[in-house]
């Protein structure tokens, strides 16, 4: 499957022992975020890859059907409210492919890391709460949970204890801070543990932001 889904990596220099699969937002793509490989500043010992996937080309439907980079279609400006889930789920079954890519090189699983930022980061959390493997740690930034159907999934207790990161701007106009709530208020419900950080920004990765998901990442894989 991994032929489906175009990315980019940037390796480690030293032996590869972790990966993290970094999700772009709408109309973005992989290259928007791979900065961040070197700004996160990450040591060298956690042999960490970075995987940055770009978003297949489609129509989207609140942007007048302009095609655009889109991990799912966005069906009504409340992006709360209705969920292509059949786009959300399609997504998550490539960042799969990768995560199973991963494995193969002899990976364990528990050293995977899914970020994502804003609608990608739906993907990363609709990918990591259905994966058949137990994954080190799910990032959301400025998101929200899309369809609640994952919770269904007969794989859901594989990461039933897996960390989640939430980091979120206390003015985002895009995906309101209300919503990120309510999602959190969600997953808790169905046992999971989410840390939540805001931050004063708008839709966007505060610098601030950039360093406590470091510090985040360096616990996650030293433990």
């Amino acid at each position: 499957m991994t032929d489906q889904i175009d990315f980019i990596e940037n390796k480690p220099t030293s032996q590869h022992r972790s990966t993290i699969i970094w999700l772009h937002g709408l109309g973005d793509s992989g290259h928007g975020h791979a900065p961040l490989a070197s700004e996160l500043k990450l040591p060298d010992e956690l042999g960490v890859k970075f995987i940055f996937p770009h978003a297949p080309e489609q129509a989207v439907t609140v942007n007048g059907g302009s095609v655009m980079p889109a991990w799912y279609d966005i069906l009504e400006m409340d992006i709360g409210r209705k969920i292509d889930e059949e786009g959300i789920d399609t997504s998550a079954k490539k960042i799969t492919s990768l995560i199973n890519l991963e494995i193969e090189l002899g990976i364990d699983s528990k050293k995977i890391i899914i970020a994502g930022f804003s609608q990608g980061g739906a993907v990363a959390l609709h990918t990591a709460l259905q994966s058949p493997v137990t994954l080190g740690a799910i990032i959301c930034m400025s998101t929200y949970l899309g369809a609640e159907s994952i919770f269904s999934s007969e794989n859901r207790a594989l990461n039933q204890h897996t960390p989640i990161f939430w980091g979120h701007g206390s003015s985002d106009p895009v995906v309101p801070l209300s919503l990120a709530e309510q999602s959190i208020e969600v997953l808790e419900k169905n046992q999971y543990h989410v840390e939540l950080k805001k931050y004063p920004m708008e839709h966007s990765i505060h610098p601030d932001e950039v360093s406590d998901i470091r510090n985040w990442i360096i616990k996650i894989l030293k433990d």
